[in-house]
């Protein structure tokens, strides 16, 4: 099964895009989709949404994972994310595949094992799990790259299968 998995943002959107067989998982490709700031934010949405569009097409992935949103003290970046998050599943739902939300606590359950972990501890997990020399770079790809793990993880288990 090919995921990708997405770290929705409108400054930086992060991506990775693994691949999990029999349990075992390898990093395919990850990445991040950047807007300028100080730029028109519908152009930065349409910037998003176009980047979005060429990465299905490249990424050929049978499932989506993405972050649930998470409002904290600041509403109005929160406005924003959810914005370029809607864009986001604008162009996964033309490409037709399925979309998996995860809220932060999940994806830290799923990769460490803790649903209180930290970020480093997640990262330094993700890392582990796909034997890579380096956590991926940017923060938001490696994000994404642990959103995607949680998805191979959790749509593996014998909960999710004995739900089918």
């Amino acid at each position: 099964m090919r995921i990708l998995g997405i770290d929705p943002g409108y400054g930086i959107t992060g991506f990775g895009i693994i691949e999990a067989q029999r349990g075992a998982c390898r990093l395919l490709r990850c990445g991040a989709i950047t807007t300028p700031p100080n730029t028109d934010f519908n152009w930065r949405l349409g910037e998003i949404y176009n980047n979005m569009t060429e990465l299905m097409q490249l990424a050929r992935a049978d499932a989506v994972a993405i972050e649930e949103l998470f409002f904290g003290n600041n509403v109005t970046t929160g406005i924003k994310v959810a914005q370029a998050r809607g864009v986001i599943l604008l162009a996964v739902q033309q490409a037709g595949v399925p979309v998996y939300e995860y809220k932060p606590m999940q994806v830290k359950q799923a990769v460490v094992g803790y649903g209180n972990a930290s970020k480093h501890q997640v990262m330094d997990m993700t890392k582990r799990i796909l034997n890579l020399p380096a956590v991926p770079k940017p923060d938001d790809a490696a994000d994404a790259v642990a959103i995607a793990l949680c998805h191979a993880r959790s749509s593996t288990s014998l909960l999710a299968l004995a739900q089918k």
